[in-house]
C-alpha cells in the first residue's frame, strides 16, 4: 500500500484527514488480527496508540471495535490496557457492541498473569450495561477467592459496580456477605479498606427498605469492629486511615476511659506526614471530647501544634485547607490560638487567598495583649501592591478596634490612613470611621477633624461616599462646610449613579436642616424636589415621606429623623450560630472551606450550573403572553407626586409605591413618634388640625410650593416588546461588539435575597418584566445571570450582564444597548423591576 503524497502541511497524528484515514485503520488493524509474525505487538502497538488518541479528542472510532477486539488476543499488558480502556468508552454507547468483548474479557478473567486477570474483571465490571449483568456475578465470585491480593482487591470495587448496576442480582449473588468475610479475614489491608467503603455504601442503600442491612451497618460501628480496625490503623494506606478514621467519629463510647483509650491508639496519627489523616485525627479526638468541656479545651492545646506545622510545611493548597480548619477552631476558642499569632503573619510569596484567611485569623485572636503586635502588622499590609489584600487588612483593623481592645491607638492608626493619599485606602477608612463612630461616639471630634479635610470630589466608592455624607449629616454642627458640601453634591444629584448614596443624601441634608436651617434650606428644598423625581423606587418614596412628614409638622419630622441615639453595642454577625455549629459538625470536608453546610452546594435547590435558558426562551415567545405582568412604572408628574393621598383619592385612587430597599435606617423612631402620627403624616398631611396654610409654608421655605412646583424632567417612557427572542450566538456577538453603557452597583431587598436560594424564580420575575434570561449560572452566595430585552416595535436590544452576591445583597450590573441614548431608561426599568424581586 503505497503511502500518501505529503502535503506542504505535514498532519498532525492525533488528527485524521477524514473517513478514509479510519478506513485505514480498520484495514491494518484487520491484517495484523490474526498475523504471528515477530513484531507484531509493536505494529499493533502504534495502531492501538492512534485509535485512543482519536477517540480521546472526540472522533468516533466506534466502526473499528470488532477489529480492536480480534487484535486483543495478545499476552502484551500494554496493548491489553488499551483495548480495554477502548472497550470501556464505547461498551455503554453500543451495547451490542459490548456482547462481542463478553468471551474475550471473561477469557481474560482466567489468565495465568494476575495482572491481566485483574485488568479483565475491572473492564468487565466497568461496561454497565444493564442486559450483561449475568456474566459479571461468575468472574466476581471467582475474583473474590483469588489468590493474589491485586485480583481481590479489583473485585471488591466490582461488586459495588454490580450494586449500581443491578442492586437485585449483587444481593441475591449474596456477595456482601462474601465481602464481610474478606473484610474480617483478609491479610491485605486495601482490601479490609475496599470491603468497608463499599459494605459503608451498599448497606446505607438498603438500610431503608431491609432490618438485615439497617443491623449490619450498625455492626460496623460496634465496639469489636472499632477497635479491630484500629488496632490495625498503622497497616492502612493513608486513603484507608482516613476512611477508618471517618468510621471512628460515629462511633459512640460508653464511658470516658474507653474515650481515653481511643485517643491513646490514635495520638501518633497526629503526627503523620499527610494532613488529611492529621485532620481526620483531629476531628475524632473532637467529636469524641465534646461532651467534656475540660478534656475539650485539652484537645485544642493538643492539636494545635500539628495543624500550625501542617500549614507551614505544606503546599499553599494544603496550607488553605488547614488553615480554613484552623480558622473554624479560632472562631470557637480564639483564646487557646491567641499566644500563637505570629504563625497567622503574611508572607510574601504566599498566595492571596491564603492571605486572606489569615488575615480573618488575625482578627479573630486578638485581644488585649496583642492587639498592639497585631495591628502594627496589619498596617504594613495597607501599603500591599496587592489592592484587595490591602482592602481586607484595613478592614480587619477596624473589626480589631470594634472588639473593644486598645481603640485610642487603633483610632490613629485609622486616621492615618484617611491622609495617605491612595482612593482604596480612604474608601476602606472612611468606612470604618463611619462604623467606629456608632459605636465610639466620643471619638467624634478627633475623627471628624480629619474627614473634614477630605473633598468628597476625590471620593468615588459608593459605600466611602455614602459613609461620608453619612457623617456630614450625624455631624453637621461640628463640621463648618458641611452644608455647602451636601449642597454641592445636591447639584450633581444626576450624575450620581448609586442609589445607595443618595438615599443617604437625601437622610443627610433632612439631619443637616434640622441643625442648620438657614444654610440647609435650598439644598433640602432641591434635594426633596430631585428625590421625589428620581426613577429609583425607593429614592422616590424616601423623598415623598419627609416631604409629607415636613408638611405635617417639623417638630415630628426632627424627631423622626434626627432623635437622639445610643452607641451601637454590637454589630450584627453575618453567620448564625447555628450555622457554625453545623459547619463544625461536618469538620474534614469541603463544607469548611466553603464556610457553610454541605447541603447548601449539594442539594439541587442551592446549585445553578450554567445553562442556557432556552426553556424560557421559548416560554417567552409562546405561552408567556398569557402569564406576562407589564412592568409598572411610577407615571406621575410632579404636582401628582407633591399630591396628599385624599387629594389623590379624588382624582384618580391613590397609588402604591411600596419600597423594599434595604439599607440602615434609625431605629428608635418610635421613641419620640407614635405609629399612628406618622401614617397620619404619610396618608394626610393637610389633617391633625393643621391648616393648608401652614403645610404651604413649608413649600415656600424649601422652594416646593404647590403654585410654583420646581420642574423636573419626567422619566422618559421606554416600552419593551413582551415577545422578545434573541438566539444565544447573536447574543454572545453582540456582548463582544457593544461597549459598556452603564455599569452600577444595586441593591436587593431581604425578600429578593432569600427567594434566591430557587434562582428560577429570578427569570421568571425578570420575564414579568419583558425582560428576558439567556443564560445563568453560579450557586450561593454568587449568581451570575445574562439577561436581554428589545424595545417595542423596534429592532433595537438591551443585554445585561448581573452578578449577584447573596452575601452583601448587591448586584452588579453591565448595560450594552444598540440605542446607547435610551441605556439611562433601560437601567432604571430594570433596577425597578431587580428592587421589586421577592415581594409577593
Amino acid at each position: 500500500m503505497a503511502p500518501p503524497a505529503q502535503s506542504q502541511r505535514s498532519q498532525s497524528p492525533s488528527q485524521p484527514s477524514g473517513k478514509s484515514e479510519v478506513s485505514d485503520l480498520k484495514l491494518q488493524l484487520r491484517q495484523l488480527a490474526g498475523s504471528r509474525a515477530p513484531g507484531v505487538d509493536d505494529s499493533k502497538r502504534e495502531l492501538f496508540k492512534k485509535v485512543i488518541s482519536y477517540m480521546t479528542i472526540g472522533i468516533d472510532v466506534s466502526s473499528l471495535f470488532g477489529e480492536m477486539v480480534m487484535c486483543s488476543a495478545t499476552s502484551d499488558i500494554v496493548l491489553k490496557k488499551m483495548c480495554y480502556l477502548y472497550v470501556g468508552n464505547y461498551a455503554k454507547v453500543n451495547p451490542d457492541l459490548a456482547l462481542l468483548t463478553i468471551n474475550f474479557l471473561q477469557r481474560d478473567c482466567h489468565d495465568e498473569d494476575p495482572m491481566i486477570r485483574g485488568l479483565a474483571l475491572r473492564s468487565l465490571c466497568s461496561l454497565r450495561v444493564a442486559n450483561l449483568v449475568e456474566y459479571l456475578v461468575g468472574p466476581l465470585g471467582s475474583g473474590l477467592k483469588d489468590s493474589n491480593s491485586y485480583v481481590r482487591t479489583v473485585a471488591v470495587v466490582g461488586v459495588l459496580k454490580l450494586y449500581h448496576i443491578s442492586a437485585s442480582t449483587c444481593v441475591d449473588a449474596d456477595f456482601p456477605s462474601t465481602l464481610k468475610h474478606l473484610m474480617l479475614n483478609d491479610p491485605d489491608t486495601q482490601i479490609v479498606a475496599n470491603c468497608l467503603s463499599a459494605l459503608e455504601e451498599i448497606w446505607s442503600a438498603e438500610a431503608s427498605t431491609s432490618e438485615e442491612a439497617a443491623r449490619e451497618r450498625e455492626a460496623l460501628i460496634s465496639k469489636p469492629f472499632i477497635y479491630y480496625l484500629l488496632n490495625r490503623i498503622k497497616e492502612f494506606s493513608e486513603w484507608a486511615q482516613c476512611l477508618v478514621l471517618e468510621l471512628v467519629t460515629k462511633y459512640v463510647p460508653s464511658d470516658s476511659s474507653e474515650i481515653f483509650d481511643i485517643m491513646n491508639l490514635l495520638e501518633d496519627r497526629l503526627q503523620h506526614a499527610n494532613g488529611a489523616v492529621v485532620l481526620a485525627t483531629v476531628k475524632v479526638f473532637l467529636q469524641l471530647t465534646l461532651s467534656m468541656t475540660d478534656v475539650h479545651q485539652q484537645v485544642y492545646e493538643r492539636i494545635k501544634a500539628p495543624l500550625l506545622t501542617l500549614v507551614s510545611s505544606g503546599s499553599p493548597e494544603q496550607s488553605y485547607a488547614v488553615l480554613s480548619h484552623l480558622h473554624l477552631l479560632v472562631l470557637r476558642a480564639p483564646y487557646v490560638f491567641s499566644s500563637d499569632y505570629k504563625h497567622f503573619y503574611c508572607q510574601y510569596n504566599e498566595p492571596s487567598y491564603v492571605k486572606r484567611l489569615k488575615l480573618e485569623m488575625l482578627t479573630a485572636v486578638a485581644n488585649e495583649s496583642n492587639t498592639y503586635e497585631i495591628v502594627t502588622e496589619l498596617c504594613e499590609y495597607a501599603a500591599n501592591v496587592d489592592i484587595p489584600i490591602a482592602r481586607e487588612s484595613i478592614r480587619a483593623v477596624g473589626k480589631i478596634a470594634l472588639q473593644q481592645y486598645d481603640v485610642n491607638a487603633i483610632v490613629d492608626r485609622l486616621l492615618q490612613f484617611l491622609e495617605m493619599e491612595k482612593d482604596y485606602v480612604t474608601a476602606e477608612a472612611l468606612v470604618l470611621v463611619k462604623d467606629l463612630l456608632r459605636k465610639y461616639p466620643q471619638w467624634s471630634h478627633d475623627c471628624i477633624a480629619v474627614v473634614g479635610n477630605i473633598s468628597s470630589k476625590n471620593v468615588q466608592e459608593p459605600k466611602a461616599k455614602a459613609a461620608l455624607i453619612w457623617m456630614l449629616g450625624e455631624y453637621s454642627q461640628d463640621m463648618q462646610d458641611a452644608p455647602y458640601i451636601l449642597e454641592s453634591l445636591v447639584e450633581n444629584w444626576d450624575e450620581e449613579h448609586s442609589a445607595e448614596v443618595r438615599l443617604h443624601l437625601l437622610t443627610a441634608v433632612m439631619k443637616c436642616f434640622f441643625k442648620r436651617p438657614p444654610e440647609t434650606q435650598s439644598a433640602l428644598g432641591a434635594a426633596l424636589a430631585a428625590g421625589i423625581g428620581d426613577f429609583h423606587q425607593d429614592v422616590h418614596d424616601r423623598a415623598l415621606f419627609y416631604y409629607r412628614i415636613l408638611r405635617y409638622n417639623v417638630s415630628v419630622a426632627e424627631q423622626v429623623v434626627n432623635p437622639p441615639k445610643q452607641a451601637v453595642s454590637v454589630f450584627a454577625d453575618t453567620q448564625s450560630s447555628e450555622i457554625k455549629d453545623r459547619i463544625f459538625d461536618e469538620f474534614n470536608s469541603l463544607s469548611v472551606l466553603y464556610q457553610k453546610p454541605s447541603y447548601m452546594f449539594t442539594d439541587k435547590e442551592h446549585r445553578g450550573p450554567l445553562e442556557f435558558a432556552d426553556e424560557l426562551g421559548n416560554l417567552s415567545i409562546g405561552e408567556a403572553a398569557h402569564n406576562v405582568i407589564s412592568s409598572q412604572r411610577v407615571e406621575e408628574n410632579d404636582k401628582d407626586l407633591l399630591l396628599t393621598t385624599a387629594e389623590k383619592e379624588e382624582t384618580r385612587g391613590s397609588s402604591n409605591n411600596g419600597s423594599v430597599y434595604a439599607v440602615p435606617y434609625d431605629s428608635s423612631t418610635s421613641v419620640f413618634a407614635s405609629q399612628t402620627q406618622i401614617e397620619s403624616a404619610i396618608s394626610n398631611p393637610t389633617t391633625a388640625g393643621h391648616s393648608q396654610h401652614a403645610s404651604f409654608g413649608i413649600d415656600d421655605l424649601l422652594g416646593l410650593g404647590m403654585p410654583a412646583v420646581p420642574d423636573v424632567a419626567s422619566p422618559p417612557q421606554l416600552k419593551l416588546n413582551t415577545k422578545a427572542a434573541l438566539d444565544p450566538n447573536a447574543f454572545q456577538q453582540k456582548w463582544r461588539q457593544l461597549p459598556v453603557a452603564l455599569s452600577q452597583e444595586l441593591s436587593l431587598s431581604p425578600q429578593g435575597v432569600a427567594s434566591l436560594t430557587v434562582p428560577q424564580a429570578l427569570l421568571r420575575h425578570m420575564q414579568s418584566h419583558s425582560i428576558h434570561c439567556i443564560a445563568s449560572g453560579g450557586q450561593s452566595p454568587n449568581f451570575k445571570f445574562f439577561f436581554f430585552a428589545q424595545k417595542y416595535e423596534e429592532p433595537s436590544n438591551y443585554l445585561v450582564e448581573c452578578i449577584i452576591n447573596t452575601t452583601s445583597a448587591k448586584a452588579q450590573v453591565k448595560i450594552k444597548a444598540d440605542d446607547q441614548s435610551t441605556s439611562q431608561a433601560f437601567s432604571s426599568l430594570f433596577e425597578l423591576a431587580l428592587s421589586k424581586f421577592g415581594t409577593p
